[in-house]
């Protein structure tokens, strides 16, 4: 998205060709809309999407014949791109499956293969300021705030979870980890205390929250000294589990977050075995930079190893990355790299 129009001859704002991009060329197409049809696409965008074309709209508000023929023109050149085979793909393959096996059977068959669809009843969390919801973490229930806490995006979470304690931080971090299918009653309990704050529509009766994962990005959303004091009381309560979201927080592919000169320390560390079998289930772009990291005659030889050994087991891959991992976090203990990013956040 771009931050704003560029303006290629200010003294001439006749001629003005802006750079439209992400939020400006999307709400000129909403301006040039009813306000029925704008409506209704904004209701089903997030609450950040919203924020962010609502302050473009203000923005284009006085946007040239020039500017409006831009945004067409991009709008166009995209729908171009998308496949007719996504225009009401949803209800049509429901449909085909239901007539194909009937209801009972498509019901288990799309509640395995379709993509999971988030709870209504959640959906005024993600429109909720964030010192309403810290406020409810501190007074309510902890299995709710532990439901609060998966349902929110990891920046709005770990954000609401800075001015708690530290006690209850840790708590609510584990047992958000620990949630998975939760119950029709755990919604229920949940939609009480948000019924407060608007009107709740009904639910499916369980939908999946939380976990390592989840956790592990929340934790990774926090300033570090936040992060590790949370992981630290986590780890007092639930050593293995505090350890399974540790070891979630850095993955292999954050490799990709480190410097040239941090990257470059740690594969002249990793034995040439190692990093053979590691680079054989990983993205071409962190490839890319490891070899960039190295020595044109060590990169070539490692790719000729990679050719060489052909199809690998998946396990010796996962394997092969988390001793790189688990030596790339031994160099950062000993000062050898660094591994935080930005801000001083886990990366």
């Amino acid at each position: 998205m771009a931050d704003e129009l560029d303006v290629l001859d200010e003294g001439d704002s006749a001629t003005r060709t802006p750079a439209l991009d992400g939020p400006y060329a999307a709400a000129i197409l909403l301006m040039l809309l009813g306000d029925e049809e704008a409506a209704s696409i904004l209701r089903d965008l997030d609450p950040e999407d919203v924020r962010e074309l609502g302050k473009a709209m203000f923005a284009v508000a006085d946007a040239s014949e020039t500017e409006v023929e831009a945004a067409l023109d991009r709008f166009i050149g995209r729908t171009r791109q998308v496949s007719m085979l996504a225009v009401g793909a949803a209800p049509r393959i429901r449909n085909v499956i239901t007539q194909a096996l009937g209801n009972v059977r498509a019901d288990n068959v799309l509640g395995a293969v379709a993509p999971r669809e988030s709870v209504k009843s959640l959906e005024i969390l993600r429109w909720m300021e964030v010192p309403a919801i810290t406020k409810i973490l501190a007074q309510e229930h902890r299995q709710v705030g532990a439901l609060i806490v998966a349902s929110l995006n990891p920046d709005v979470a770990a954000e609401a979870l800075k001015n708690l304690g530290d006690e209850l931080q840790s708590e609510l971090m584990m047992r958000a980890a620990r949630l998975g299918a939760v119950s029709s009653d755990a919604i229920a309990d949940l939609e009480a205390v948000l019924s407060r704050f608007g009107d709740i529509r009904q639910s499916k009766p369980k939908v999946n929250l939380g976990g390592r994962s989840d956790a592990a990005r929340i934790m990774n959303k926090m300033a570090k000294a936040d992060g590790e004091r949370v992981l630290k009381g986590l780890k007092k309560r639930d050593k293995v589990l505090g350890q399974q979201i540790e070891d979630e927080m850095f993955i292999f592919d954050n490799l990709m977050e480190l410097n040239d000169k941090n990257l470059g320390a740690l594969m002249r560390a990793v034995d040439s075995s190692i990093l053979t079998l590691a680079l054989k289930g990983t993205q071409p772009a962190l490839a890319d930079r490891m070899f960039g990291c190295m020595s044109a005659r060590a990169a070539q030889t490692i790719r000729d190893e990679m050719e060489e050994r052909g199809m690998v087991k998946r396990v010796e891959v996962e394997e092969a990355q988390k001793a790189i991992i688990a030596m790339a976090r031994q160099m950062a203990a000993d000062g050898t790299i660094m591994l935080g990013g930005p801000g001083d956040e886990y990366v």
